[in-house]
């Protein structure tokens, strides 16, 4: 069985639960608490020396050798490309070209623009070493995720053809990202009134079971309310 290091709250541990979900995979899921700095210790840092999460611990079968790898991955983009390719079945991207460029794309802006300068460590910085306080992280935050939602939205927004996800009508790459982007403006207290395309596909895609078992506060890790 596959095992996936990450914490309850971390978007990219959530993205990959996600896509491995809607693979119908199999996975240990191990919490390395991030609020404890798990995540620096050296036991984890022998794991992953970038110190970060998810990490995807599992085999596969080299066709040139005919022997099982053993596979440590780390970078989500990097873990849901290879999901993608090791399991094909219940693919994320669509079978055409341009379908498959526009996911990613689409998943790229999220995981390129939005997320990163939203991430924990990057917050911490402006806490501990800029001295920022919280309403101005919060700023900082709703910003970033309002920006990069604005253009999501538009183009959301432009495709005629898109069903109840963020390209047609089976879940991709795209919501993966998508949704744990939009736990994170909640959690920042983004209004998410201007962007009704982005609050239709996260309503629809909590109907699913891949996704309502993503969700942060269903992880054995979540502290209990």
């Amino acid at each position: 069985m596959m095992k996936l290091y990450g914490y309850f709250r971390s978007g990219t541990s959530h993205r990959t639960r996600i896509a491995m979900n809607l693979k119908q995979l199999d996975y240990e899921s191990i919490s390395v608490n991030l609020a404890q700095d798990e995540q620096l210790e050296s036991a984890f840092k022998s794991i992953n020396p970038q110190g970060l999460v998810p990490v995807l611990q599992a085999s596969a079968l080299e066709a040139s050798k005919s022997e099982t790898q053993d596979l440590v991955m780390f970078q989500s983009p990097a873990i849901l490309e290879w999901l993608e390719e090791a399991y094909p079945q219940h693919p994320l991207l669509p079978q055409e070209l341009t379908g498959r460029v526009k996911v990613r794309a689409l998943s790229a802006m999220i995981g390129c623009d939005i997320h990163p300068i939203n991430n924990r460590r990057i917050l911490q910085y402006l806490r501990n070493e800029l001295n920022v306080d919280e309403s101005q992280v919060m700023a900082w935050c709703q910003r970033w995720i309002s920006d990069g939602f604005t253009a999501l939205e538009s183009l959301l927004a432009q495709d005629k053809e898109r069903g109840n996800f963020c390209y047609g009508n089976q879940p991709t790459l795209a919501d993966c990202y998508l949704i744990p982007q939009v736990y994170s403006a909640r959690r920042f207290k983004v209004d998410l009134t201007p962007y009704p395309n982005i609050v239709a596909i996260d309503k629809h895609c909590h109907t699913l079971p891949a996704f309502i078992e993503a969700a942060p506060e269903n992880q054995a890790d979540a502290p209990s309310s």
